[in-house]
């Protein structure tokens, strides 16, 4: 919602307002959390994609919307979660 409220408000001033919403990735700040099997069993069930995120994987939305081709893109969230989103 704050994407959206922001974009009311800022649309006008040709300020764009979008956000990316991460799912579970794997790195430093969550290895314990990887280590543990049953909370990453628990992941891989819950997740269509089946696995953990890699950080990677989030360069090309940032990309995007950073880009001139994401112009016309405002007040949008940007879902990068392997899916886990609509299976919940």
């Amino acid at each position: 919602m704050l994407t959206r409220g922001m974009c009311v408000e800022l649309a006008r001033h040709n300020i764009q307002v979008n956000g990316i919403a991460p799912g579970y990735f794997k790195t430093a700040m969550t290895q314990a959390l990887v280590d543990d099997k049953a909370f990453t069993d628990w992941l891989c069930k819950r997740t269509p994609a089946a696995r953990w995120g890699d950080p990677q994987e989030l360069v090309g939305a940032a990309v995007f919307l950073s880009s001139k081709a994401s112009d016309f893109v405002n007040g949008h969230l940007l879902f990068v979660d392997g899916g886990m989103l609509v299976a919940v």
